[in-house]
């Protein structure tokens, strides 16, 4: 058994939409294709992968560093002899092999993109889907049938006033979705308050909504914000300040009652350590979502799950950031407290498998082998496409 290829390719998920922070005009990601020499009715077994959305694509580290690294590398030492596959844990050694540690920027997505192509394809060789995978193997055979799932959505669009959110919302909700989430922090206290209270119309009650400032408060207005909307009993507020400003998010914690969530801009286990050390967050109510797809990968991934156990967190205070496939596997695989999704914005990759409904909030999980991304064949043409595979 060997990878016999890898390619790597830029696409774009473009969307005329703002948070607090930033505009996703001109956004783009990387896909991933690992190739093997393992045959599957009659074709080979190929693996794919992709960042998550709010970065950009990182070619240039696939090309020049990760990628050869694995193609050079003696194929025995990439498969695991005891079960006739590849071993994901000695592939991500071997591409990162002389990586220094610490710097966990941009080299964490790009490692985030292989590392998903390669679970695609280790489950895919295993005939299992992934979600059923990572419960045999890492959640003593243990696995939810159905995973709590909301939409990213809220945003700041040109133009859209009240009752466009309003109309969103709804869309959610005719779509399945209980909880849905918007965005704060890219009008004046004043102007997203009359914006939640919006929302709650729709909704119903705090409990449905969920909160995002993308980092873009500093204390003082994070507090102001934070006194503003206790008494909407909130789902949770999410990313009020700056990623790795733990200070500012552990002082919030003293003086706001209701849950807190942040992590998806972090992007290694020891960074995700360092939030539960130091960021104040409480493990009775508030929620973590580093984003597998964004730091280094499922791989990564699994070592801060092994990491937070051993600080007495739940998994299911854990909600995998990025609205895939990727996510929504670790989510029933490993019982986590659920997965994003978006249904609306950066497509094709966005979302989940096409055939999947969604039911008072929550979806069931395929069984298709690997990832399940054949389930969505919009996405897998444009994938194919760009990488060639057509």
């Amino acid at each position: 058994m060997k990878i016999t290829r890898i390619r790597e390719a830029t696409a774009p998920i473009a969307s005329e939409i703002r948070n607090a922070y930033i505009s996703f005009s001109a956004m783009t990601i990387s896909l991933v294709a690992v190739e093997t020499d393992v045959v599957r009715d009659g074709r080979p077994v190929i693996g794919y992968g992709f960042t998550s959305n709010g970065r950009y694509a990182q070619g240039g580290i696939l090309r020049e560093r990760f990628i050869p690294r694995i193609l050079a590398a003696d194929a025995k030492t990439l498969a695991d002899e005891a079960d006739g596959n590849l071993d994901p844990f000695a592939i991500w050694k071997t591409f990162m092999a002389n990586e220094k540690p610490g710097g966990h920027g941009d080299r964490a997505h790009a490692a985030g993109a292989l590392d998903m192509a390669v679970w695609d394809a280790v489950a895919k060789i295993a005939g299992k889907p992934l979600w059923r995978l990572l419960s045999e193997r890492y959640n003593r055979g243990l696995f939810d049938e159905k995973v709590l799932v909301y939409p990213g959505g809220g945003y700041y669009y040109p133009g859209k006033e009240l009752d466009g959110l309003k109309a969103e919302m709804q869309g959610y909700r005719s779509q399945g979705y209980k909880v849905v989430k918007m965005k704060i922090g890219g009008a004046d206290l004043a102007t997203d308050c009359r914006r939640i209270e919006a929302v709650l119309e729709i909704v119903g009650q705090g409990q449905n909504v969920a909160v995002d400032a993308n980092g873009r408060f500093d204390l003082e207005t994070a507090l102001a914000y934070g006194k503003a909307m206790s008494g909407y009993d909130l789902f949770w507020y999410e990313e009020p300040g700056d990623p790795l400003d733990y200070q500012l998010n552990a002082v919030l914690a003293e003086h706001y009652a209701s849950a807190l969530a942040t992590g998806e801009n972090l992007f290694s286990a020891i960074d995700g350590r360092n939030l539960l050390r130091y960021g104040g967050l409480r493990p009775d109510r508030d929620w973590v979502q580093l984003d597998p797809a964004l730091s280094y990968g499922l791989t990564e991934y699994l070592r801060f799950l092994d990491a937070a156990a051993r600080m007495g967190w739940s998994r299911r205070r854990f909600i995998p950031h990025g609205g895939h496939q990727l996510a929504l596997n670790i989510a029933a695989g490993l019982q986590t407290g659920g997965s994003e999704s978006y249904p609306g914005v950066f497509q094709p990759y966005g979302g989940f498998a096409d055939t999947i409904p969604i039911i008072d909030g929550y979806v069931r999980l395929p069984e298709e082998p690997g990832i399940g991304m054949e389930l969505r064949p919009v996405m897998m043409d444009e994938m194919r496409k760009r990488l060639e595979l057509e």
